[in-house]
C-alpha cells in the first residue's frame, strides 16, 4: 500500500510529525510520499490512483490542498488538526498514530462530500478569451479586486434570472463549504448530506438579497457587468483563477465525483459545529 502525506509546511510541529509518521508507516511496510507545498515544484508526476490513503497534517486549508491533490480518484483523506479550527479534520496530533492505524484498518466512518465543478471565463488584455476549470470542495468566491469598489453582476440558476446585484461579491459553496466563507457572509450551516449548492451574496447594496439553496442538478451562473463593475476576482477554495485577466463570467455545478473524508462518527459534523461555533465539546 502507498500513502500520501500532506503537511502544512509553515508549521514545524506538522513537519516533524510528518517525518515521524513516514518512519512509522515504512516500518509497517507502507510506502509514503510527501505532497509538495504549493510554492515548491512537485518532483515527478503524481498519480493519486496509486495511493490508498491521504493524510493531511495541518488545518482545513491543508486538507483542501489534499483534496485538490487526490481530485476525483476516490482516495480517502484523514485530517489531523494543527490549525485553529480544524472543522474538516478528524483528530489532533496527540492521536496521530492511532487515527492513521484506524484509517488503514478501515475502521473510520466514511463521509462522502459533494464538490463543485467551476468554470471561469476571462478576457486577456488583447481581447482574447479563455476558460479555466477547477474543482472545489468548499466554495467559489467572486470578490472585488485589490482597488476595492463595488462589483456589479447578474446571478442566474439553470437559465433562470435570479437577481442583478451590486456589492462586495458572491459565494457559491457546497454543504461542506457552508461553514466557511458562506457562513461568514451570513449563509446557513448545512449538513454534509445535502447535495445542492449554497448561494450567498457578500455585503449586497440592498436589503432584499438573501442566501438561497439550489438543487443538486442546478447550474449557477454569474455574469460580471463590465460597464458598471469594479475589478472582479475569482477564487476557488482560496486559489485565484485567471490572475491578471478580466473576469467575464463563472458557472458552477455539482462536480462529477465526491471527496471522501474519514472521521470517527456519522455525527462528527454536528460535534464540530458545537465545538467550533458554540465552544462546547460534543457529548458522547
Amino acid at each position: 500500500m502507498k500513502v500520501l502525506i500532506v503537511p502544512n509546511y509553515t508549521r514545524q510541529d506538522a513537519i516533524e510529525d510528518s517525518s515521524r509518521l513516514q518512519r512509522w508507516l515504512e516500518s509497517q511496510g507502507i510506502e509514503a510520499r510527501w505532497v509538495s507545498d504549493n510554492r515548491i515544484a512537485q518532483v515527478g508526476e503524481l498519480n493519486p490512483e496509486e495511493y490508498g490513503l491521504a493524510i493531511s497534517l495541518g488545518g482545513d486549508g491543508t486538507l483542501l490542498r489534499a483534496a485538490r491533490t487526490v481530485g476525483y480518484s476516490g482516495v480517502p483523506i484523514v485530517g489531523i488538526s494543527y490549525g485553529h479550527l480544524g472543522f474538516l479534520t478528524c483528530a489532533g496530533p496527540e492521536n496521530l498514530f492511532d487515527t492513521v492505524a484506524n484509517a488503514l484498518a478501515g475502521e473510520l466512518h466514511v463521509s462522502r462530500r459533494a464538490t463543485l465543478d467551476v468554470v471561469g471565463r476571462f478576457e486577456r488584455a488583447d481581447g482574447s478569451m479563455f476558460e479555466e476549470r477547477k474543482m472545489a470542495l468548499n466554495d467559489l468566491a467572486l470578490s472585488h479586486g485589490s482597488l476595492g469598489g463595488v462589483t456589479a453582476f447578474e446571478v442566474s440558476v439553470s437559465g433562470n434570472h435570479i437577481d442583478q446585484l451590486r456589492g462586495d461579491g458572491f459565494v457559491v459553496s457546497t454543504a461542506t463549504g457552508s461553514t466557511g466563507y458562506a457562513l461568514a457572509a451570513g449563509g446557513p450551516i448545512v449538513t454534509p448530506e445535502f447535495g445542492g449548492m449554497v448561494c450567498v451574496p457578500v455585503a449586497p447594496h440592498t436589503i432584499m438579497a438573501r442566501a438561497f439553496l439550489t438543487a443538486p442538478s442546478d447550474v449557477v451562473e454569474i455574469t460580471v457587468d463590465a460597464e458598471q463593475s469594479a475589478e472582479a476576482c475569482l477564487f476557488v477554495d482560496g486559489q485565484p483563477l485567471g490572475p491578471g485577466a478580466r473576469l467575464v463570467s463563472v458557472s458552477c455545478r455539482r462536480g462529477p465525483g465526491d471527496i471522501i473524508l474519514l472521521d470517527y462518527s456519522a455525527q462528527g459534523f454536528y460535534g464540530s459545529v458545537s465545538r467550533v461555533f458554540y465552544g462546547k465539546a460534543a457529548k458522547r
